[in-house]
């Protein structure tokens, strides 16, 4: 696999902003997923929905929650590239403990394009 270079702004969640929206219901929702089992929450909406600000907010509101194990990923337009997507992905599952083998992404990312449309 050739590796792209890793953005490690990518890899970390937002700081909490000095007035953050008080979203109580999806917080709740939030913390369901600390319930043992769960292993993913995907969070998706349209650009601009708050989606980054609710999660990062959430995240380091938990005080004191024993803290999950996080792998954050920001996405963009670039991340459309496979390798690169895996590449990042391997990146930030590492830094949160979670990939004991990196060489299980190689297989994935040395695959032909897909065309899509």
């Amino acid at each position: 696999m050739v590796l792209s270079p890793v953005l490690a702004t990518k890899l970390f969640p937002p700081t909490r902003r000095p007035h953050p929206v008080a979203r109580p219901r999806l917080d709740r929702r939030f913390d369901d997923t600390l319930r043992p089992g769960h292993r993913l929450t995907l969070v998706s909406a349209p650009a601009g929905f708050g989606k980054t600000s609710a999660v990062g907010d959430w995240l380091s509101g938990l005080g004191g929650v024993p803290a999950p194990r996080v792998a954050w990923l920001s996405l963009d337009d670039g991340d459309n590239d496979l390798g690169r997507l895996l590449t990042h992905l391997g990146a930030a599952l590492d830094r949160a403990g979670m990939l004991t083998d990196p060489t299980v992404l190689d297989p994935l990312a040395a695959a032909p394009p897909i065309a899509v449309g």
